[in-house]
């Protein structure tokens, strides 16, 4: 499975993952089956990985579950000092992780380098989280008892990570789950498999035991998928993507009453008040919009503006969206990479005919530029309402719809009105406001005056159809961990 010239070539160091190229170092077999990754911004092929299957992935669960016992058996300082290795390690190979993710995936170098770091900050939050899973004392009702409650390791995790953050949602999922005991199959998108590869090659560096951490390359995610659901030795599933996939894990966990983390689809509302500082959320609205081309799961899809400072905003906002450069993601100057494939390319043009149709306006953007290729102009709609696709459905590309509104009370009704529930923006200044608007947004996260929010130390993950369960902070760990009530009589 070698790296082809295309993805070596970004390496400073390529001898550092030499595991990458030779699969049986990480215990992971090698079949006659390949896929190939590919860079979006070139086409070119970087690597070909085994296609691995329904054997490789009863294979590697098999050895997890076999390691579980011992990883669990340890010490939580000795958990969380493998944890810290790891993180030492990724801070290490920080440029080399970001370049592998910037030639798979296609996202700007800088944003690359950000998600390296945010994908090590969660090792080592959850390197500290290790030492304090406290369990508790409860008084009994006879002095011959004793009661307690005290909590253990879940087992044996499958997890299935996007291509959007092929780093930082590794680190996201799988380190509180080793943080709590519980051992590790990871099948991360065959589009992005890289930069997980890398991770992994660096995990077994670090120390991890054997099988408490493993890798499925694979192109066929809904039999490995199928496998992990149905196999008993898998205690819980943990995914990131759309709702409708998160429907159909969940489905097929209900058999076996399995536990799952979903983290799925959005859209979310951005909204700006009258009495809000328009510079600032214009700052904020380009972040949140356009930060990883749009293609991130709480990326702002609705923006919705009220009619007072409505011409203004859109001004100011246009003029900062036409400043921005697309291009190549190794490029000097670039803000905005390609889109991950064609189809991405497709969805975004017919959310355009469709809002055009009905009435809307193009204000910027709106054409591929490269026919070729996956490259998109940032784009600004405006006229923009309820009965338009762009308004209704998740775009996850660079395509800003705005929506003038009156009502501060409806627009917060119009911002509920969706099926999902994971992200919400607002600016505004008045603190009634804030508190009122905060509280009534039906989400499980809201930015107020700040268009990026996610951290390691806060719960990341939404309500409704946008999923189950949170990941970061402590709330992250609780998930991979199960409560046992004690009851001691007799003494």
């Amino acid at each position: 499975m070698p790296l082809r010239p295309p993805m070596m070539r970004h390496l400073k160091s390529p001898d550092l993952f030499g595991p990458i190229d030779r699969l049986p170092a990480l215990g992971l077999s090698t079949g006659e089956r390949t896929f190939e990754v590919i860079n979006p911004s070139t086409g070119e092929v970087l690597a070909e990985l085994p296609d691995m299957g329904v054997e490789e992935t009863r294979a590697a669960t098999d050895k997890a579950y076999v390691a579980q016992p011992g990883w669990a058996a340890l010490t939580a300082r000795e958990r969380s000092d493998a944890l810290w290795r790891w993180h030492q390690l990724i801070i290490e190979h920080a440029d080399d992780l970001a370049a592998i993710l910037t030639a798979e995936m296609g996202k700007p170098l800088f944003e690359a380098k950000s998600e390296v770091s945010h994908a090590a900050a969660y090792l080592q939050w959850y390197a500290e989280e290790a030492n304090r899973i406290y369990g508790e004392t409860i008084p009994a009702p006879s002095r011959d008892r004793r009661m307690l409650v005290i909590k253990q390791p879940i087992g044996v995790v499958g997890t299935i990570t996007p291509w959007n953050f092929p780093a930082s949602m590794v680190a996201r999922k799988i380190s509180p789950a080793l943080a709590a005991g519980c051992t590790i199959v990871l099948k991360p998108a065959d589009q992005t498999p890289l930069v997980a590869g890398a991770m992994f090659a660096l995990a077994h560096q670090a120390g991890f035991p054997e099988g408490v951490v493993n890798l499925i390359y694979s192109s066929k995610a809904d039999a490995v998928g199928r496998e992990l659901c149905a196999n008993p030795k898998v205690r819980k599933i943990s995914f990131t993507g759309s709702t409708e996939v998160g429907r159909l894990l969940m489905r097929q966990c209900s058999d076996q009453i399995k536990k799952v983390s979903l983290e799925l689809g959005g859209n979310a509302p951005f909204i700006v008040f009258d009495d809000a500082d328009l510079d600032a959320a214009v700052d904020g609205a380009i972040q949140a919009k356009f930060r990883n081309a749009g293609q991130t799961c709480v990326s702002a899809n609705r923006l919705y503006v009220q009619s007072q400072v409505h011409d203004e905003f859109v001004q100011k906002f246009v003029e900062r969206v036409r400043q921005l450069s697309v291009g190549d993601g190794f490029a000097p100057g670039v803000d905005i990479g390609p889109l991950i494939d064609k189809d991405a390319v497709a969805k975004i043009e017919s959310h355009i005919a469709d809002a055009v149709a009905k009435g809307g306006t193009i204000r910027c953007g709106a054409e591929r530029i490269d026919k070729r290729g996956t490259f998109f102009e940032p784009t600004v709609l405006t006229g923009i309402s309820s009965v338009m696709a762009v308004a209704r459905e998740e775009t996850f590309g660079p395509l800003a719809p705005i929506i003038r509104f009156d009502d501060a009370d409806q627009v917060v009704r119009d911002a509920n009105d969706t099926i999902y529930g994971l992200a919400a923006y607002f600016y505004a200044s008045d603190l009634k406001r804030v508190w009122r608007v905060a509280e009534a947004l039906e989400y499980g996260m809201v930015g107020i005056n700040t268009g990026r929010m996610s951290s390691e130390a806060a719960p990341f993950g939404g309500i409704k159809q946008s999923g189950i369960g949170r990941e970061g902070s402590r709330h992250g760990l609780e998930d991979y961990l199960e409560m046992k009530y004690l009851c001691i009589g007799g003494i």
